[in-house]
């Protein structure tokens, strides 16, 4: 049984993976597509929203995968699974993103180290 939808667990995985490491050092351990990726619209707003939609797709993920462990029968699990994707999506959609636009921002901020640290720093702010 699939999780989630390829472009939407695309997504998650790699907010995942951006919340959940203190360096960005892995991140450069991913293989480059190539010499240039055509990058989003990538005002701060947009870093911004996607920041806060990583943050909300990451809660989600963790407690959507407890229920799912938890629950025993196949259609218990497929109804969680219908309502995972319901809410990720519209967690993504309430930061004004399209699941396909927060995908190419996180694709752009992996390829990219200077997009990754202006991420980063809308994840973290500055204490300063």
């Amino acid at each position: 049984m699939r999780l989630f939808t390829r472009p939407l667990a695309a997504a998650i995985l790699t907010a995942g993976c951006y919340l959940s490491i203190p360096t960005v050092n892995v991140l450069a351990q991913a293989p480059s597509p190539g010499p240039s990726t055509s990058a989003p619209d990538l005002s701060d707003q947009k870093l911004s929203a996607t920041a806060t939609a990583m943050e909300r797709v990451a809660s989600l993920q963790k407690d959507y995968r407890q229920r799912l462990a938890e629950a025993e029968a196949p259609a218990e699990k497929e109804r969680i699974v219908a309502e995972a994707n319901k809410e990720l999506t519209k967690a993504v959609a309430e930061q004004g993103l399209s699941v396909e636009e927060y995908t190419s921002i996180l694709d752009a901020a992996r390829d990219n180290p200077e997009i990754r640290d202006k991420l980063i720093q809308h994840i973290r702010p500055s204490d300063k």
